[in-house]
């Protein structure tokens, strides 16, 4: 993606994010309140909201600053407050474009919310959530990902945190800068450890267990959930996991992250000796600077210089820098560290559609199948007849889009998360459940007569249960992505029911669901999530024989 189209891929993805995500009324929540709820926490008290059966505590500091003199390095200490602190507004999302009903972006951004039941001590199951964004956008604060439903409904508490992102969470200056920048290419990952912390000191007088958390993001969530389930700093803190089209397979090399360091140096015309003007630098040149250069996708194929995600120097993502991120979370091998330690992962069955979406592609939707080898050809070259050869063979009836559909969805998103779930089954460890995202909203990209079908980013709302008839008994509307259907509500009920249940247990399960088995590679069992849920041994056999043989795989 040339940087132009980065760019305009960024800007469209925080707008459908704050589409899909819209709080309901502003950022302030206080005059909804049913009643207010204090309680206590490791650095002083504070004072949440109960609406509709949950609490709700919002914008909760879980480390100190990282402005100034901290930018690039861990935060300042927290420090203790006194009386009672408000926990009734969104946190500060990381430094970005402004999000609609949020507050504005800062450089001190390490806030988070939490959704219980209740702060009765009772020991319930702790989701804790990775935004998506790509390493560059997002916050814990998006609606769409609200917890509320998940916490009334199922019995959980669930956290999301704000943490760095971009330039200012993962820029690489390990080889310059000494010993107090160590790990700063993985400055994002490490406030998210340190939410795990915070959770682990306090999430008692929430609610929750400090011995029973699940982590789980999507896209850029999944790959931050993939480096989690790898670093030996967060081990303590987890003790299951969820990556959701995101398969951070691979991360950043400390070559190329060390590259993209000159490379932003040459930019702003700083010599690497003197490479502490960036930290008089103001954040909005920072951040106009990031937006000049290629993103680093969820996924980084296993051949960088092919793929419609593909990899570009100049990106900001976490570092394999030996310390923080000491390997790359499943290549070779699923990590050691987590051997004993449940997952889930999988993706949704036409991620491509939101990217149509998103850049306006209505060419893909009139494709013939002379146009369809046109449209491959310059991504798989003399391999395009025998994939085109393999899909047609494998689904008689579909259409060339269709087909362009099913190429571009599983080398986005579906590949990783089919080598993941082998080497953890390889391991031989705790097991791991793979599945596929299939309910089809109806919705049609415009300017065409193509469905979204099941895009990327559409199971957010669905796993978090946030596919449900209005509790006023009013009309439903219209969801963004998930269109009009009625069936959209049981399938997110499926949804939710099956991760909460892992989330309790280790195991997902859920009524009126047919066993899923874990993985493993004499079936390769997948679970197909939708109204109607369903088990299917040794899904896309043909099609992953082909990758395989093509080395993408």
């Amino acid at each position: 993606m040339n940087p132009t189209g980065r760019r305009r891929f960024l800007s469209q993805l925080a707008l459908t994010t704050a589409a899909m995500t819209l709080p309901r009324s502003g950022f302030s929540f206080a005059g909804n309140a049913d009643e207010f709820v204090i309680t206590d926490t490791s650095h002083g008290r504070l004072r949440g909201m109960r609406k509709d059966g949950v609490n709700l505590f919002r914008g909760i500091p879980y480390a100190g600053r990282t402005s100034g003199d901290r930018r690039f390095r861990r935060p300042a200490q927290l420090q203790p407050w006194t009386g009672v602190r408000d926990a009734l507004e969104f946190g500060a999302p990381a430094i970005q474009p402004p999000r609609r009903n949020e507050p504005a972006p800062s450089e001190d951004c390490l806030f988070l919310n939490v959704w219980t039941p209740a702060n009765d001590n009772r020991k319930r199951p702790v989701m804790f959530y990775s935004h998506g964004g790509g390493f560059v956008i997002g916050s814990g604060a998006a609606a769409g990902q609200d917890g509320s439903n998940l916490a009334r409904n199922f019995d959980v508490v669930v956290v999301e945190t704000n943490h760095r992102l971009g330039l200012l969470g993962f820029l690489y200056l390990d080889e310059i800068a000494g010993a107090e920048y160590a790990g700063s290419g993985n400055m994002g990952m490490l406030d998210i450890v340190d939410g795990l912390k915070w959770v682990h000191d306090n999430i008692a007088r929430f609610g929750g267990d400090p011995a029973n958390v699940m982590i789980w993001g999507e896209s850029g969530g999944g790959a931050k959930t993939s480096c989690l389930y790898a670093m030996p700093g967060a081990a303590p803190y987890f003790n299951k996991a969820s990556i959701e089209s995101g398969p951070g397979v691979r991360m950043t090399s400390r070559k190329t992250a060390a590259e993209t360091t000159a490379m932003l140096l040459k930019e702003f015309n700083i010599v690497p000796k003197d490479w502490r003007k960036l930290l008089d630098i103001p954040a909005t040149e920072l951040l106009a600077m990031q937006g000049k250069l290629p993103f680093v996708p969820p996924f980084l194929e296993k051949n960088r210089n092919q793929g419609t995600m593909r990899r570009n120097y100049g990106g900001f993502g976490p570092v394999v820098d030996g310390l923080v991120l000491p390997h790359h979370p499943f290549d070779p091998t699923a990590p050691a560290i987590s051997r004993n330690k449940p997952l889930l992962v999988g993706w949704n069955e036409d991620e491509y559609t939101f990217f149509a979406w998103e850049r306006k592609d209505t060419e893909f939707a009139s494709l013939d199948f002379e146009g369809l080898h046109k449209r491959l050809e310059p991504q798989y070259g003399p391999d395009t007849p025998t994939i085109i050869e393999t899909y047609r063979k494998a689904s008689p009836n579909a259409t060339a889009p269709q087909i362009f559909v099913a190429i571009s969805s599983i080398t986005m998103m579906g590949l990783g998360s089919v080598d993941i779930a082998e080497k953890k089954a390889k391991q031989g460890g705790a097991p791991v459940y793979l599945y596929n995202f299939g309910y089809k909203s109806e919705k049609k990209i415009p300017g065409t007569d193509y469905p979204m079908g099941t895009p990327h980013a559409m199971d957010i709302s669905f796993k978090f249960n946030n596919e449900i008839p209005p509790r006023d008994g009013s009309q439903p509307k219209e969801s963004f992505f998930g269109g009009n259907r009625p069936e959209r509500f049981r399938a997110s009920h499926h949804f939710a029911e099956l991760w909460t249940t892992f989330a309790r247990t280790g195991k997902p399960a859920a009524q009126d669901v047919p066993a899923w088995p874990a993985y493993n590679l004499q079936r390769r069992p997948t679970m197909r999530i939708d109204a109607q849920c369903e088990v299917i041994d040794n899904r896309f056999s043909q099609e992953l024989a082909l990758w395989r043989s093509i080395g993408k795989l």
